[in-house]
């Protein structure tokens, strides 16, 4: 059965919505609905269901209205330092492991290790958890940059690497390094500035 061009934005608007309810980020879902409201409201429109349209066409505005006020709110960000037996810390990393695991594989959380440690406060909610040491004199070697779902939009990351930069650069950081271990992973660090090295590592220079 050959499809027609009609068919084919019809068939392509659902799958797009589809895709947009697998999405755990509010801002991912946001985007790809989107897309497809634009999509289904051009579809109902040239196959006359003007319903379809109409509706389509609200939803995208709905969606567009929305993005916009995510991505023109003004966050409060703070870091919560932490010491390495917190109670709180420990409890959060074991409920999200499963999580934590598809970014960061065989992460074993190493007391010994945080010494360079806080919870990422967004709007006084927690957003994330970074977790890092000093190594060579002046290089802070990223263990975990975990930001949860809902978070995932990029402003905890320049949080951590722009604005918390005198911080490390005040503490005897020159630079900041970390292991690309996932995809997903590597595609952050690179979007926050990091250059891969020959060693398949991520390196940020503070100064």
């Amino acid at each position: 059965m050959e499809l027609t061009a009609v068919q084919i934005v019809g068939y392509s608007a659902s799958l797009i919505i589809a895709l947009s309810m697998t999405m755990n980020s509010i801002v991912k879902f946001r985007i790809i609905n989107l897309f497809g409201a634009l999509t289904f409201s051009i579809y109902g429109f040239i196959v006359g269901a003007i319903p379809v349209g109409i509706l389509n066409a609200f939803i995208f505005s709905v969606d567009v209205y929305y993005l916009y006020k995510i991505f023109s709110k003004k966050d409060v960000f703070e870091p919560l330092e932490l010491r390495p037996e917190n109670r709180y810390l420990i409890r959060f990393l074991e409920f999200h492991n499963k999580d934590i695991q598809k970014h960061f594989p065989g992460f074993s959380y190493k007391p010994e290790m945080n010494t360079v440690s806080f919870f990422i406060l967004r709007n006084a909610m927690v957003a994330g958890v970074f977790l890092a040491h000093r190594e060579e004199g002046d290089v802070l070697k990223v263990g975990l940059d975990y930001v949860l779902p809902q978070y995932r939009d990029f402003k905890s990351g320049r949080y951590i690497y722009g604005r918390l930069k005198n911080l490390f650069i005040n503490a005897g950081f020159k630079k900041v390094v970390a292991i690309g271990s996932s995809k997903k992973y590597s595609a952050y660090l690179k979007k926050l500035g990091f250059k891969e090295t020959s060693e398949g590592l991520f390196e940020k220079t503070l100064l």
